[in-house]
């Protein structure tokens, strides 16, 4: 004996329909929650590479009108040092007659001015694995106009969230170092 509905559909098609709607409903759920996971991604993303573009456009821009570049953390920070071979430190007298440093700490790229102590100069939500900069043509002694190549590796996020990014940037001094 079959139950028939008003509409004439039997208990078994009713059932199987709602199973069917249940299933697409199921199945277009996790596309918008997979949706939303990879939107919150990509903005955590972006916020954590324009903070680090910004702090590398300032670092950039400080040792394109700066002078003297000493690359690494052996020696007087006031003389002149290459380092073909790449340091996490370098120091350079700014166009303001201030000695800045950059160097990386921990996970944290850091800036200090004249020796008043190192401040946070990247974002926290971002993880620097390795912050190494290559200078060659310090000091007067060459025919080297001097440069530093700046290179930044890490990531955003973590577990599944996590991205990894790396920057790269050529600064070449403004001024002759000629005397």
């Amino acid at each position: 004996m079959k139950n028939n509905f008003q509409n004439g559909f039997t208990l078994i098609e009713l059932m199987v329909s709602i199973s069917i709607f249940i299933i697409v409903v199921t199945i277009s759920m996790s596309s918008v929650l997979g949706i939303f996971d990879a939107n919150r991604k990509s903005r955590s993303l972006k916020t954590v590479m324009t903070n680090l573009n910004i702090a590398i456009e300032a670092i950039s821009k400080e040792m394109r009108y700066g002078s003297n570049y000493h690359c690494g953390s052996l020696g007087t920070f006031t003389e002149a040092q290459n380092c073909p071979g790449g340091d996490s430190l370098v120091s350079f007298l700014s166009s303001d007659n201030e000695q800045i440093t950059y160097r990386l700490n921990g996970t944290v790229i850091e800036k200090d001015v004249d020796g008043a102590g190192y401040l946070p100069l990247s974002s926290p939500e971002a993880t620097i694995e390795s912050l190494i900069f290559y200078v060659l043509g310090a000091g007067t002694d060459n025919l080297l106009q001097p440069k530093a190549n700046i290179l930044v590796k890490g990531y955003a996020g973590s577990g599944d969230d996590r991205s990894s990014f790396v920057l790269q940037t050529l600064v070449s001094q403004r001024k002759s170092d000629r005397p």
